[in-house]
C-alpha cells in the first residue's frame, strides 16, 4: 500500500534540502487552477511516458497529489509498477494542502514566471511599452525586434518587423545581429517572462548596446490596439557566430558567479553512475543541431525555454543538472539561470559535444500493436466503416484533425466511447506512438469492434495528401481539460484573459513571498 502523507509533513520536505518530486496526477487544464508551487503536471494519461523523463532515478523520493478526487493513488500505482520504490501521497491534496494554511497557485510555469519577475526587480531590467516601440518604428529608429519564443509561437503572432531567436539563442547570436553599438535590442514574447528574461540574459552576457523588455510582449502590443503579424518566419542565420568565442568567455563569467561548475567527460560518467542522486543531461542548441547528432542519453531542452518551463523537464528538487552545447554559450546562460531559480546542482559539459555522437530514433509503435495506414483509414472513413479517436493536445486537434474525428483524453475514454458509431473499426491517432499503444488496449474493453492505430498519426494523414479539418470551437474552451489555455487560445473574453494573465504574472511576486519556499538568487 502506498503510504499518505500529511501537508505539514510535505512542508517540511520541501525544506529539508533532500531530493524531492511533487507529481500532480491530473490534466493540465485541472493543474492550472490549483497546485502546490513546486509541484509538476504528470497527468495520469502520459504518465507513463511522462514520468521516466521527469524522474531519471527510480529510487527518489516522490509524493503525488490531486484535487483530492483520488487520482494522485492512481498515479502512484502507476510509478510503483514503473519501479520507484519511494512514493508517497498527500492525503486530502491540493484541498488539504490549502486546509493547512499553505499557499495555493494558479496558472502553469509557475516557478518560472515568478523567476522572471524576481529578475526585473533584482536587476532591473530596463522595459518600454507598447507605445513607445511603435512610436521608434514609425520613426525609423536604429533598432531590432527579437522574439524570445518558440519558432511555433513566432509564426503564431509576433510583432511587425520582429525576427525570431528564441531565449537560450539570444546572448549566442544576438551580437553579430547588431552591427552598430548605438542600435537597440528590443526583446519580445507573448507576456513578461521570456521579454525579460531574455532582455537581461543579453545585458548580463555583457552585451553593448541598450537593450530593453517589451512590456507585457505581444499581448501589450495588440491590448494597446496594434496588429501582429501571423506566418512569419523570419530567424537568426544558421551556423556558428563569428564571435563565438567572445560570447562564450562572457557567458562562463556569468556561470561562475552563480555557483555553476564545469565538468568534464570522466565527472559526467561519475555522476550519471551514481545512484544515490538524481542527474539530468540537456542538450540546449536548437532542434535541428540537436537532431544531426547528441550526446546519447541526452534529453533536448532549448535552452530560454528550459528555463522558462523548467517544469516540463525537471522534477527533483536539488537534483544534478548538466547542460551541454557546442560552444558553451547556451549551455552557460542556461545554467547560470537554472542555478538562480531553483538552487539545484548545476554543470557545464567541458568539451562540448567531443566524442560519438547519435541521432534521435524516432519512436515506433510496439510490433504487436495492431495498425492502418492512411490510405486505407480514407478508404474505410469513405465507405463508413471506420472512425477516428484523436488523442492529441485539444488545441492541435483544433488546429487541424482528421475530418470526423473525436478528440479525447485517454484516462477519459469511457466518455469517448460512448460517442462512437456502433459496428464501426476504432482507428487511434496519437502524437506519440506509446500513448497510442496504451490507448489501444483501453478502449478495446470499451467497445464492442476492432481497435487499431493510424500508423505515423494526424501527421502521417497529412503528408499522404488527405485534407485535415480545422475549427476552433472543437473542443469547446471549458472541455479542454488537458491544456491551460493562453488567453489568444481561447474563444472568449481574449482581452480580459490577457489583463488577468499580466495582472496574475506581476502578483506572484507577493504570492511567492508568502510561500516561502521559492529563495531564488538564495541558495
Amino acid at each position: 500500500m502506498i503510504p499518505a502523507i500529511a501537508p505539514t509533513t510535505l512542508k517540511a520536505w520541501l525544506r529539508d534540502g533532500e531530493e524531492l518530486a511533487i507529481l500532480d496526477a491530473r490534466e493540465e487544464g485541472e493543474f492550472g487552477a490549483a497546485h502546490l508551487f513546486w509541484a509538476v503536471p504528470c497527468p495520469l494519461s502520459q504518465a507513463e511516458l511522462r514520468a521516466p523523463r521527469l524522474l531519471p532515478r527510480r529510487g527518489v523520493r516522490v509524493v503525488c497529489t490531486d484535487g483530492g478526487a483520488g487520482h494522485a493513488e492512481r498515479l502512484a500505482a502507476v510509478l510503483a509498477g514503473l519501479g520507484y520504490t519511494d512514493v508517497h501521497v498527500l492525503a486530502g491534496g491540493v484541498p488539504a494542502w490549502a486546509a493547512s494554511g499553505f499557499e495555493v497557485f494558479s496558472g502553469v510555469n509557475v516557478p518560472s514566471k515568478a523567476f522572471g519577475e524576481w529578475v526585473e526587480h533584482h536587476y532591473g531590467t530596463p522595459s518600454i511599452a507598447a507605445e513607445e516601440l511603435a512610436a521608434l518604428q514609425a520613426s525609423g529608429a536604429d533598432m531590432i525586434v527579437v522574439d524570445s519564443r518558440t519558432p511555433a509561437e513566432f509564426r503564431n503572432m509576433s510583432i511587425p518587423g520582429a525576427i525570431s531567436v528564441p531565449g537560450g539563442e539570444l546572448a549566442y547570436r544576438v551580437p553579430s545581429l547588431v552591427a552598430r553599438a548605438e542600435t537597440l535590442v528590443v526583446v519580445n514574447c507573448a507576456g513578461r517572462t521570456r521579454s525579460i528574461m531574455g532582455a537581461e540574459s543579453l545585458r548580463q552576457a555583457g552585451i553593448t548596446n541598450r537593450v530593453v523588455a517589451l512590456r507585457n510582449g505581444t499581448m501589450g502590443w495588440e491590448l494597446a490596439g496594434f496588429a501582429c503579424e501571423h506566418g512569419k518566419s523570419a530567424r537568426y542565420p544558421d551556423g556558428t557566430p563569428p564571435d563565438a568565442a567572445d560570447s562564450a568567455a562572457r557567458a562562463r563569467r556569468f556561470a561562475a558567479a552563480q555557483g555553476v561548475r564545469m565538468l568534464d567527460v570522466a565527472g559526467l560518467a561519475a555522476l550519471r553512475a551514481d545512484a544515490s542522486r538524481s542527474t539530468y543531461l540537456f542538450d540546449v542548441r536548437d532542434a535541428a543541431e540537436f537532431a544531426a547528432g547528441h550526446l546519447p542519453g541526452a534529453s533536448h531542452a532549448p535552452g530560454g525555454q528550459l528555463v522558462q518551463t523548467t517544469d516540463a523537464w525537471v522534477a527533483v528538487r536539488h537534483a544534478r543538472i548538466v547542460l551541454c552545447d557546442d560552444t558553451g554559450t547556451r549551455a552557460a546562460m542556461t545554467a547560470g539561470w537554472l542555478r538562480l531559480l531553483g538552487g539545484w546542482e548545476v554543470f557545464v559539459l567541458e568539451g562540448g559535444l567531443g566524442g560519438g555522437l547519435e541521432r534521435p530514433t524516432p519512436p515506433a509503435l510496439p510490433e504487436a500493436t495492431p495498425r492502418i495506414p492512411a490510405v486505407e483509414l480514407a478508404a474505410r472513413l469513405a465507405a463508413g466503416s471506420a472512425c477516428v479517436v484523436d488523442l492529441a493536445r485539444s488545441v492541435a486537434f483544433r488546429a487541424g484533425h482528421i475530418p470526423g474525428a473525436i478528440w479525447g483524453v485517454r484516462t477519459r475514454l469511457d466518455q469517448v466511447a460512448s460517442r462512437l458509431p456502433a459496428g464501426r473499426l476504432v482507428a487511434i491517432a496519437a502524437p506519440d506512438p506509446a500513448l497510442a499503444a496504451l490507448a489501444v488496449e483501453e478502449l478495446r474493453a470499451l467497445v464492442a469492434a476492432p481497435v487499431v492505430v493510424l500508423e505515423g498519426g494526424t501527421q502521417a494523414w497529412k503528408q499522404a495528401g488527405f485534407p485535415l479539418a480545422a475549427d476552433r470551437t472543437d473542443p469547446p474552451d471549458e472541455a479542454c481539460v488537458d491544456a491551460y489555455l493562453r488567453p489568444y487560445e481561447r474563444n472568449h473574453g481574449v482581452e480580459a484573459a490577457m489583463q488577468a494573465y499580466l495582472s496574475w504574472e506581476v502578483e506572484l511576486v507577493e504570492q511567492i513571498a508568502r510561500d516561502g519556499d521559492a529563495r531564488f538568487g538564495d541558495w
